[in-house]
């Protein structure tokens, strides 16, 4: 027999907590598995350059949480954008450009020493281009921050980018009493519980008439329904079985439930991802269930190398790529099934699991990243 070439095995298994184990917390949520999140994947054009894969406007970072940015940034590439841009103060530029690698940097105009000054600032944000802005992490506190979100969530014009707002974007935001009533540009919040009930009293609610945020996942999902609803934003209130919301109701639930991501810097990397999805042309409900599976799944990666605990913020932008690799083949293996008129089950409770997704070595058939 004349040898033809090499085959290679590619692992494709599906991790313990990409499938459901649990029914969904209220009547119509939908829980999140590896054909609904596959199916959300943006299509790559084979011929298409870094503008085309999306720019991402990284408004993070301060001298006190430097980190902050970097994560975001390293974030937003490893989840496909093409292009990243840290804007900070002018003061903080040189440092910033020193330690970001693949992003640029862009300084904002200051009206103090590490302070933006948010007019000059959001003219000078609007004439970058972009095709979605990440707020919020490692921002310095005060009424600068708290008027450049703001000016940029009042800003509707067309074409308006959309925006995550995070972190310090958030806390600002508990502060504008009646932000949601006047128009605004799309976009996803992505608080934890403590942040959240901060958003909620100061929208007029009771946080304690919400019950129990962090162990309630009835609670959680009706409680970011009716934030999402009133709010007219995309709320992702993370935690255990992070819930995704939409303004119009919808409600999709994640399986994962994982103690090693409760260290700093986590959300920051979820931002830069759903960041990414959405300059991606994701809608932002499907940005943000897509980035919460994906951020999900990097977790259990390193949390089956390295157990519930001792998880970095950093070890995680990597896993997203491999991760997304993964769902892609998903994606091409109900593609060629169609094709062939097989059709494909969704991943439920019944289905038999392997371990979790590895990360690839150079010596491991399917490794090109």
């Amino acid at each position: 027999m004349t040898e033809r070439g090499r085959v290679g095995f590619v692992r494709l298994g599906t991790s313990d907590a990409s499938v459901a184990t649990k029914d969904p917390p209220i009547d119509g949520a939908e829980l999140l598995d590896d054909q609904i999140a596959s199916a959300l994947l943006p299509v790559r054009d084979k011929r298409g350059h870094k503008g085309a894969f999306g720019k991402v406007l990284v408004l993070a970072g301060s001298l006190d949480y430097a980190g902050a940015a970097l994560l975001v940034c390293r974030a937003a590439g490893r989840a496909g954008a093409g292009l990243v841009t840290l804007a900070i103060p002018e003061s903080l530029q040189p440092l910033f450009a020193a330690k970001v690698v693949e992003a640029t940097t862009m300084a904002l105009p200051e009206d103090d020493v590490e302070e933006v000054d948010p007019e000059p600032a959001l003219a000078r944000i609007l004439d970058h281009e972009h095709d979605a802005i990440v707020i919020g992490p490692g921002l310095r506190p005060g009424l600068a921050t708290t008027e450049l979100v703001r000016l940029l969530l009042a800003t509707t014009d067309d074409g308006a980018a959309p925006i995550v707002l995070d972190a310090e974007a958030l806390r600002s935001l508990a502060s504008l009493g009646g932000w949601w009533s006047d128009d605004h540009r799309p976009g996803v919040l992505t608080p934890h519980a403590g942040e959240f009930a901060r958003l909620r009293a100061g929208s007029g609610n009771d946080p304690e008439a919400d019950g129990d945020l962090v162990g309630d996942d009835p609670a959680r999902a009706r409680a970011a329904r009716d934030a999402a609803s009133t709010w007219g934003q995309v709320v992702v209130l993370k935690g255990a079985r992070t819930v995704i919301a939409g303004p119009d109701g919808r409600v999709a639930i994640a399986p994962f439930e994982n103690p090693a991501l409760a260290s700093g810097g986590t959300g920051d990397v979820l931002a830069g991802t759903i960041g990414s999805l959405l300059a991606q042309r994701l809608a932002p409900y499907d940005a943000a269930r897509l980035g919460v599976y994906l951020h999900g799944q990097a977790g259990d990666t390193v949390r089956e190398r390295i157990g519930d605990a001792g998880l970095l913020a950093s070890d995680l932008p990597d896993p997203i790529a491999f991760a997304r690799k993964r769902l892609a083949a998903i994606a091409e293996r109900r593609v060629a099934g169609s094709r062939l008129g097989f059709g494909v089950r969704s991943a439920g409770p019944s289905t038999p699991t392997t371990p979790g997704l590895p990360i690839p070595t150079d010596d491991e058939p399917g490794s090109d990243l």
